[in-house]
C-alpha cells in the first residue's frame, strides 16, 4: 500500500529559475513596458521570498507567483495612474514623416484603441484574459492567482472577450 506524500518545496532559487520567464512575460503584457515589468518582477520575487518560509508545500507555486505578480502589477498601475493624472506626454513617434505616415498612424490608432479597451477592462478580467490567452494558464491556476473560483476565472475571461468584441463591432 503506497502512501501519498506531498513533495517538498523546491529551493527558492529553483522556483525563481523555473518561473521567471513566464512571470516576466505576464507582467510585460499587463504593463507593456520592459523596465516596469522588470521592476515588478523584482518586487514579485521580493514579496515571494519574504513569504516563502510560511508557505505550505502543497501550494500551487506557479499560481501563487501569478497571484503575487498580479497584485504587484495592480499596485504599480495605480501608482502610475496617479502620476499620469498630473502629467501629459506627447508621443514623438506620431510626429514621424515618410511615405506611409497615414497608414502608420491608422495602425497606431487601432493599436492604441485596442490597448485602451484592454486597459478599460476591470482588473480581474484583464488579468484573467492575459493569464489565459498569453500565459496559457488553466482556469484552476487563474482562479488561484486571482483568489476566486474556477467558474469566476472562466467568467472573467469570457466577459473580457465579450467586451472587447463589442467595442470593436461598433
Amino acid at each position: 500500500m503506497s502512501q501519498s506524500r506531498t513533495p517538498p518545496k523546491p529551493q527558492f532559487e529553483d522556483l525563481v529559475d523555473a518561473h521567471s520567464g513566464e512571470i516576466f512575460a505576464y507582467l510585460w503584457r499587463l504593463l507593456r513596458a520592459t523596465d516596469e515589468a522588470e521592476d515588478c518582477l523584482q518586487e514579485t520575487y521580493l514579496r515571494a521570498y519574504r513569504a516563502y518560509s510560511r508557505l505550505q508545500s502543497a501550494t500551487n507555486l506557479r499560481a501563487w507567483l501569478y497571484r503575487i505578480a498580479t497584485n504587484v502589477a495592480r499596485t504599480h498601475v495605480r501608482r502610475l495612474a496617479r502620476v499620469a493624472a498630473r502629467t501629459a506626454d506627447l508621443d514623438p513617434d506620431i510626429c514621424q514623416t515618410g511615405p506611409s505616415v497615414a497608414e502608420a498612424f491608422d495602425d497606431r490608432q487601432r493599436l492604441a484603441q485596442l490597448a485602451a479597451a484592454v486597459e478599460a477592462l476591470p482588473h480581474k478580467q484583464r488579468a484573467a484574459l492575459m493569464m489565459r490567452r498569453y500565459q496559457g494558464l488553466d482556469y484552476a491556476s487563474i482562479a488561484h492567482a486571482l483568489g476566486s473560483s474556477q467558474e469566476a476565472a472562466r467568467a472573467n475571461v469570457y466577459q473580457a472577450l465579450r467586451k472587447l468584441r463589442a467595442t470593436f463591432r461598433q
